[in-house]
């Protein structure tokens, strides 16, 4: 095995409880995976919902530190209170559907429904709940892969879907995703990692300095489901096409963040002509330690969540409590809802199609 990628058993302890998504014989299956560079960067990858459980990456002073959120062990994915998917990949669609429901050609489905009404992030069991195959590629990148069955959490067609994890010199973790399905079926796959520049569990994120490339968001109901209009950010908290500090207008009043108790919306990103290409879709700088990420993307749009669930309730991986808004997400995406919004871009995968899209998350310091 290549010297950079490591692989070992995942803590079981405590697996048993609560679990009805995998099953006994998977148990043996379930490994964690090390990707590290030349620079000291390192990714840690469980094949238990394809999750990123640790990136460890320096400071300005040449201190290392892990930056995301999550558990020593298995069971802490497996059994978390409030289900907050740290680390995982979500889907089949990521986001939420409202009601639970769309329709592809005059047909209707129904998916199982786990967010009050709504259907949230593939349904009560989604990616993030289930063993995916596990390949190791090269020095630094893993491939993780599983089939979603026809019918699976309400969703039709067997979907095929690969995840690739590259680790790269410029200290840039790469995730391509690929997918085939042999029916009409939404997709819309991404990676929910919880960041905290100074250090998982080091306080809150409020001082992060985040600049998101978008004009424009799509509100929501009070229900977080989007109401179908696209409107600017313009003088309004969600403006951040100038950095600021996540905390700086948080508090201010305004219904759309009434509803999300703070940041839980999609904004849409500036792609102009390059629609479909990568470009630069956020920045955050963390003034303390100087860390700083980078966030490209082929996708649309981008949720901005920061933590907003979290309680002070789960312990993290150096034993300290996440406090509320511990954390922050930037899920590169299609936008919530989007089977049921006529005037948002498409998000159904045809038979002899393949869903491609890359997301690059880099890592340094200043």
């Amino acid at each position: 095995m290549k010297k950079n990628l490591l692989v070992g058993m995942l803590g079981l302890v405590g697996i048993l409880a609560g679990c009805a998504s995998v099953k006994t014989a998977d148990f043996d299956d379930i490994k964690l995976y090390t990707l590290k560079n030349k620079t000291g960067t390192m990714v840690k990858i469980t094949n238990y919902g394809a999750t990123v459980t640790s990136i460890v990456t320096t400071d300005r002073e040449g201190q290392m530190a892990d930056i995301a959120l999550g558990y020593n062990d298995v069971s802490g994915y497996m059994n978390a209170v409030d289900k907050p998917y740290f680390g995982s990949i979500v889907g089949r669609y990521g986001n939420r559907i409202a009601l639970g429901r769309f329709s592809i050609d005059g047909e209707e489905y129904e998916l199982a429904t786990n967010n009050n009404a709504n259907h949230l992030h593939g349904g009560v069991i989604g990616f993030d709940k289930v063993v995916w195959d596990a390949e190791v590629i090269g020095a630094h990148a893993l491939r993780l892969s599983y089939l979603a069955k026809d019918g699976e959490e309400g969703y039709p067609g067997n979907l095929q879907i690969a995840v690739t994890y590259t680790l790269t010199e410029d200290n840039e973790l790469k995730l391509d995703y690929v997918a085939t399905t042999d029916k009409k079926t939404p997709v819309n796959l991404t990676n929910h990692t919880y960041f905290n520049l100074k250090g998982e569990g080091e306080g809150d994120i409020l001082g992060h300095e985040l600049l998101i490339n978008a004009k424009a968001t799509t509100p929501v109901d009070s229900g977080l489901i989007p109401t179908g209009k696209i409107i600017p950010v313009a003088g309004t908290p969600f403006d951040f096409t100038t950095a600021k500090a996540i905390g700086r207008d948080i508090g201010k009043k305004d219904q759309q963040l009434e509803f999300g108790l703070g940041y839980d919306h999609n904004w849409v990103l500036d792609k102009g002509d390059k629609d479909g290409k990568m470009t630069l879709a956020a920045t955050v700088y963390e003034p303390t330690t100087g860390r700083f990420m980078e966030v490209f993307t082929q996708e649309p749009g981008i949720q901005f969540y920061c933590g907003n669930f979290l309680a002070g309730n789960l312990k993290g991986k150096a034993g300290r409590t996440y406090v509320n808004r511990g954390g922050f997400c930037l899920e590169t995406q299609h936008y919530p809802d989007s089977p049921n919004q006529k005037n948002f871009p498409s998000t159904i995968l045809n038979p002899g199609e393949e869903y491609k899209t890359m997301t690059i998350y880099r890592f340094s310091a200043k």
